[in-house]
């Protein structure tokens, strides 16, 4: 038995678009200048808290960084809902997660920094939620690259690191899946370069989702 462990945003959906308004609104908010996008993709698959301390420049969580965490979260339903805030999927995800579901030898899961209520949404949304049968959140675990989603997701399925598969698009994920003891797949389609990807130790690079199924082969 295999474990295909995804990533979700900038992985199965693009969500730049949204995090990125959600972001800006909330520096601005507590007197800070709109970051650049450039500066927000670098920190998504992260933790809200440990993201946002990240984009200010400090070491550590501190209570600015909690309360602008707060306060991301107080708005960004309203944000998601505004016009042209959708969040797609990827071209190529659909016709991927449903061939995969449809092997028995294969187990689908989730490892993302968004909270459960946003993984939620997402998985119902696109109606993935019935292949999705593990996953760990934000709410969940240690933020990324700690193993903690990974090893938890397969303590549940059973199955070993050495058998499962993280696929997505960030360092932390890459970093994440070799901690765990498990493969690192990359997607070049995400928000990290693929040169990040592969310095952040990615066993393999994928250009397109129907190239994730050769490593399931």
């Amino acid at each position: 038995m295999r474990l295909a462990l995804f990533d979700c945003d900038g992985t199965l959906v693009d969500s730049a678009a949204l995090i990125h308004e959600v972001m800006a609104r909330t520096f601005v908010h507590f007197g800070y200048d709109r970051p650049d996008v450039s500066l927000t993709k670098s920190i998504i698959g992260l933790t809200l808290d440990i993201a946002i301390a990240r984009m200010q420049g400090k070491p550590h969580v501190d209570d600015e960084a909690i309360a602008m965490t707060v306060h991301y979260k107080a708005i960004y339903l309203g944000v998601r809902d505004e016009p042209g805030m959708d969040v797609p999927l990827f071209s190529g995800i659909k016709p991927l997660i449903d061939e995969l579901a449809r092997n028995d030898d294969i187990l689908i899961g989730a490892v993302t920094g968004k909270s459960r209520r946003g993984l939620v949404h997402i998985l119902e949304t696109h109606g993935f939620a019935p292949h999705f049968i593990v996953s760990r959140t934000a709410d969940d675990c240690p933020s990324k690259p700690h193993p903690a989603m990974v090893t938890e997701c397969c303590s549940e399925t059973g199955t070993s690191p050495a058998d499962a598969i993280v696929i997505g698009d960030a360092v932390y994920d890459m970093q994440m899946a070799k901690a765990a003891g498990a493969k690192a797949v990359g997607v070049s389609w995400g928000y990290a370069s693929v040169d990040d990807l592969m310095g952040a130790g990615a066993d393999s690079i994928v250009r397109h989702p129907s190239d994730v199924l050769k490593h399931f082969s």
